[in-house]
């Protein structure tokens, strides 16, 4: 089954971190990640560049779209990336993102597919 885990931390990130621990951390994600790519269980995903670069189309009922610039919610939250895995279930999904090596949320999601 795949799913769709969004990666999300605070707008501050990981301020309070130092450069070292930054580069320290990203490369646990980095072993993580291709770690779980190469067992089939990640086929997709990427980071995110900031909110402040996102654009939003709102569409109301009518057809009628506007576009504003920056994040669609306010939230305090921000998703910084993505991944596409494909396990067995849910608990297995489950396993797999309590693994991950940062301080960040994650929310899981089942896909529809419709293909």
């Amino acid at each position: 089954m795949k799913y769709m885990v969004l990666i999300a931390n605070s707008e501050e990130g990981w301020t309070g971190l130092s450069e070292t621990e930054q580069r320290e951390l990203y490369g646990r994600i980095s072993s993580w990640w291709d770690e779980q790519a190469k067992a089939g269980r990640i086929v997709g995903g990427h980071q995110l560049q900031g909110p402040e670069t996102a654009t939003t189309i709102r569409r109301d009922m009518a057809g009628t779209a506007t576009v504003t610039d920056g994040p669609f919610l306010e939230a305090k939250e921000v998703v910084g990336g993505y991944a596409l895995i494909d396990v067995a279930d849910l608990d297995e999904a489950i396993a797999l993102v309590s693994q991950w090596p940062a301080p960040d949320i994650l929310e899981i999601r089942p896909i529809i597919d419709r293909m």
